[in-house]
């Protein structure tokens, strides 16, 4: 009912709405006499001001200068790639943006800062209120499950980062690849603020589910698509109100930010209040989440926490994170994170006891908020160079690994081929020989060049 009265006040609306941006226009032309006008300046700022406040605003886009392709796509997530054909020959780098009440687009500088250095790809979730109800339900499981089926459609050789809310089905994707021992496990995982054990410095984000218990948000969260939208009669949580929960945070802020942006119209000061749309524009963009992902994520992340607790189910069987152990774990957290505190991500590295500690790494960046460890000139200047450091570092180790792995395989094949019965001739063995040579180089070269782009 709480979508059908959003949905309905919207509408109403549309017409106020319209005027104001019709007045807001006519004030800054020179035909109209309203230009004219005492208080022109306040009246089209106030005009603009309305207009933004009851606006929907829709998903935005990438605008990078990078050229745009779809690699993947099922009805609930698709993988964009960015760059020419010359950024195939760069190391492989998928971006797995949160599925939280924002588009994939928040990321946007996140892509922008390894376009240069890497072949990257990002996961473009779909809104749940566009995808009918025909197409099914998508829970935790689903999400796990997608993880990995991209990860076998991008290859050998990929880099995973994962922002915030992925990092606990990442890290249970892998788990569940190296268990089952499925071809292209990613060589390493960057978990960037993610609540993998939230019991540690427990924010107010994560104390508020642990306090109302999973039937409060049952009963005030999930609402249903109103017609009008391919889903609709889909179980969804909406994104108003996920932005309404990212708003009350800060309000005093986001205030304070409005209120400056009228002053900077008022004053015609355009650069700055560019910079609050492009800002406003983005953040105020959202995306609803199918009830069943969003329930179980509340459920098995935040109250029960499964993952760190090795009490996680996936179609079934356990997630064993000890079953972890060539993927290279490196865990990012802010000093001022307020959404997920300081050791949360880090859990990730105490709960992989399999990995060796050359394959770990871990980062606190000082002064950092949550937006600041993904986004933003600190994390342009200090935190890609150490990611990059990493992926570059152990893309180098898995390649000297995988040469005597290479080297026996090609003994055993040559075995296989050439019983002990049978002599072989020399020829056969010098060509058997270089075979092997040739392809332990391969993988070496691999690493090296790899690390040479990353530097």
């Amino acid at each position: 009912m709480l979508y059908l009265m959003h949905e309905t006040s919207r509408l109403m609306l549309a017409p106020v709405r319209y005027a104001a941006e019709a007045t807001r226009l006519a004030c800054s032309s020179p035909m109209h006499p309203l230009a004219y006008a005492p208080y022109r300046d306040v009246v089209a700022a106030s005009c603009e001001m309305f207009e933004r406040a009851t606006r929907t605003y829709e998903k935005p886009r990438f605008d990078l200068p990078s050229p745009e392709r779809t690699v993947w796509e099922s009805p609930f997530c698709r993988v964009i790639g960015f760059g020419d054909e010359a950024a195939r020959e760069r190391p492989k780098l998928l971006l797995v943006a949160p599925m939280s009440g924002h588009y994939a687009t928040l990321l946007r500088g996140t892509v922008d800062s390894f376009t240069d250095t890497h072949d990257v790809y990002i996961t473009d979730w779909i809104n749940a209120r566009e995808i009918p109800v025909s197409a099914g339900s998508f829970g935790l499981d689903d999400y796990i499950d997608t993880c990995i089926a991209i990860f076998d459609a991008l290859g050998p050789d990929l880099n995973v980062v994962a922002v915030c809310q992925p990092s606990v089905p990442v890290l249970a994707a892998i788990a569940r690849m190296e268990e089952d021992g499925l071809p292209n496990v990613p060589v390493t995982a960057t978990l960037i603020g993610g609540p993998i054990d939230t019991r540690r410095n427990p924010t107010a984000v994560n104390e508020l589910p642990a306090r109302n218990g999973i039937a409060w948000f049952e009963r005030n969260c999930i609402q249903t698509v109103p017609p009008g939208y391919a889903g609709s009669g889909r179980a969804v949580y909406p994104g108003f109100l996920q932005l309404m929960g990212f708003m009350s945070m800060n309000p005093e802020r986001h205030a304070g930010s409005h209120w400056d942006m009228f002053d900077h119209l008022v004053q015609g000061d355009g650069d700055s209040a560019e910079k609050h749309r492009r800002f406003y524009d983005e953040y105020l963009a959202v995306m609803d989440l199918t009830a069943e992902f969003y329930l179980q994520t509340v459920a098995q992340v935040f109250i029960e926490h499964r993952l760190p607790l090795g009490t996680m189910i996936h179609r079934g069987r356990p997630v064993d994170l000890s079953a972890i152990r060539t993927c290279a774990l490196m865990a990012v957290e802010g000093e001022k994170d307020d959404i997920t505190g300081i050791g949360q991500t880090k859990a990730a590295l105490d709960l992989t006891p399999n990995l060796p500690d050359s394959r770990k790494a871990y980062h606190l960046q000082a002064d950092a908020g949550h937006y600041g460890i993904f986004n933003g000139s600190r994390f342009r200047a200090e935190i890609v160079p150490k990611i990059a450091g990493f992926m570059a570092a152990q893309a180098k180790r898995s390649a000297e690994d995988t040469r005597p792995i290479l080297l026996a395989k090609a003994a055993r094949t040559q075995d296989h081929h050439h019983p002990s019965t049978g002599p072989r001739s020399r020829a056969t063995k010098r060509a058997a020989y270089r075979r092997q040579v040739e392809e332990a180089a391969a993988v070496s070269a691999s690493g090296e060049v790899a690390a040479q782009l990353t530097a």
